[in-house]
């Protein structure tokens, strides 16, 4: 079994480099633009742009995509669930049985795939490569929101990496006490007890932190200083711009090819 290793990107890096907010501001104009496109067209041109941003992030495109690989089988298994039950008008593809797969199903599959194969990868540029302390710090200073509230997402972000090293640590201590799945049903009863073990030690984690974090004196005072000064550059207003261009010329091509279809339509 590998080790879980949290992925620290270049600082120096254009987007690890960029204003948190503003990075996840693009993230969200992408996630937008695909949330209301229902083509192929439009996830497809931004996954692309997607890609190409992964060469800004500071890591290595490669180590990036394998830890998004569980993603990309539930993107194709939900693509392969629409294609085969989805729409059943239009001329058939494939006829098995029952089964009748339709050229229009399996389009309207393809697009639910690199749809959220879109949506995934723009989250994952937004957050790989934005440290904690920066975010709880922009949250702060550019959208004015509680310091309760800024440290707790901080604290949430600080304890990913540490939960699944836990989970990881918790799948060895149980195979080497000899429990390991034989089947599919013990592999859900095993998996059930692997994920309250990891809700347990979340659990006493966080109330360990919260009183850290009281005893310190968090709260006394209405007043906090910035000691980390976040700033929204040129450069972050140029990466928000790109990012409204990239969901712009995705439906811009989208319609020139006759494809776009809005997802309530």
């Amino acid at each position: 079994m590998t080790l879980f290793h949290p992925l620290v990107p270049d600082r120096r890096a254009p987007l690890a480099a960029a204003n948190p907010i503003v990075k996840l501001a693009g993230a969200g104009v992408l996630m937008g633009v695909l949330l209301v496109s229902a083509d192929v067209v439009v996830p497809a041109v931004l996954l692309t742009v997607e890609l190409g941003a992964l060469a800004f992030t500071g890591l290595r495109p490669d180590v990036v995509l394998r830890r998004t690989a569980p993603m990309l089988a539930v993107a194709i298994a939900i693509g392969l669930v629409n294609g085969v039950f989805g729409s059943s008008t239009g001329p058939s593809v494939l006829e098995v049985g029952p089964l009748r797969v339709t050229a229009a199903g399996l389009s309207a599959g393809l697009a639910a795939a690199l749809r959220l194969l879109a949506i995934v990868l723009a989250g994952v540029l937004a957050f790989v490569t934005t440290d904690p302390t920066d975010l709880a710090d922009a949250l702060v200073q550019q959208v004015k929101v509680s310091p309760r509230f800024a440290i707790g997402t901080l604290a949430a972000m600080r304890l990913l990496p540490i939960l699944a090293e836990e989970w990881q640590t918790i799948g060895l201590a149980r195979r080497a006490r000899g429990l390991e799945a034989r089947s599919p049903r013990a592999a859900v009863a095993l998996l059930g007890g692997r994920m309250l073990s990891l809700l347990v030690a979340a659990i006493r984690r966080a109330v360990r932190m919260a009183l850290a974090i009281e005893s310190r004196g968090f709260g006394s005072r209405p007043c906090r200083t910035a000691a980390r000064p976040q700033r929204v550059r040129a450069a972050d207003w140029v990466l928000l711009g790109a990012a409204v261009l990239a969901g712009v010329l995705a439906i811009a091509v989208s319609v020139a090819s006759g494809s776009w279809r809005f997802f309530l339509a």
